[in-house]
């Protein structure tokens, strides 16, 4: 097997904010409610899981959200369960348990995407890129905070992190391709399907694109660090390429319609069918 033999997509909660933070320039008037998505792969060897959405604690905890409130602004996190950790709820939502979880891929590092590594540290290797890590651990206090990246869920001398400088394969089907912008050392992820499971791949964008609008319109996201917005356009051209030359889907990270429907066609079951919207 050379390649990745079934996806699982996850979604880990949902997060309302301004259409601005996703699309450059949109009326920030206009509120979403975006899906916090992660997504499970079965390679050779184990479960690769990508992304590994909320820190509870940055959600629940009133006086440690109050801590972060400048760089949160109006936004607000929507956990699927009122109790449950949000890894362990989509986990069980498609009726799979997070020790099957033998590597970790963690796009970058804002609170929607990283919280969850308490759960791997010292468990299984996880890769990032090496400009995001810098970017966290190394930047002055409180110049992560400011964008919504904490420390402490990354900061933990357990968590075996395996570094990259650009594109690498991370798993047997599985490549981080290098989309910085968003973040100084965002990854998106080239999925090859096994030739067992008919071929074919996908392409997840993650935050070098939120909404569909971002790919079909090469409309810049809203937030970028370290360079103006409009320079994310060229992560979404490279990602379109790549998806046009091997003739793969390309999903953004957060669009709400495109990712339960994704969701559906895979044959796993949405929060908002559990919930009985």
């Amino acid at each position: 097997m050379s390649g990745v033999r079934r996806v699982v997509p996850l979604t880990f909660g949902w997060e309302h904010l301004g259409k601005s933070v996703s699309v450059y320039g949109a009326d920030p008037s206009i509120r979403m409610r975006e899906p916090v998505p992660g997504v499970l792969c079965e390679v050779d060897g184990g479960w690769l899981l990508l992304d590994t959405g909320f820190n509870p604690a940055f959600v629940r905890d009133v006086p440690f959200r109050r801590r972060f409130n400048d760089s949160l602004g109006d936004y607000e996190a929507e956990l699927p369960d009122p109790v449950r950790d949000p890894l362990v709820a989509a986990f069980d939502l498609v009726g799979l348990d997070p020790s099957i979880v033998t590597a970790v891929g963690v796009s970058h590092f804002h609170l929607d995407h990283s919280g969850g590594l308490r759960w791997f540290a010292g468990e299984v290797p996880v890769f990032a890129q090496r400009a995001e890590l810098e970017y966290v651990l190394d930047s002055p206090h409180p110049e992560p905070e400011r964008n919504a990246m904490f420390r402490v869920d990354v900061d933990d001398p357990n968590i075996d992190w395996h570094v990259a400088d650009g594109d690498v394969e991370i798993a047997p089907g599985v490549t981080a391709v290098l989309t910085a912008g968003h973040s100084p050392g965002h990854q998106s992820f080239v999925i090859d399907l096994d030739e067992s499971v008919g071929g074919g791949g996908y392409v997840f964008a993650f935050d070098a694109a939120d909404l569909q609008e971002n790919l079909d319109d090469e409309l810049p996201v809203g937030h970028a660090i370290g360079m103006p917005p409009e320079q994310t356009v060229e992560a979404i051209r490279r990602l379109k390429s790549i998806a046009a030359a091997r003739g793969y889907r390309l999903l953004p990270g957060h669009d709400p319609d495109v990712w339960p429907a994704f969701t559906r066609e895979l044959g796993y079951p949405t929060w908002d069918e559990r919930m009985g919207f």
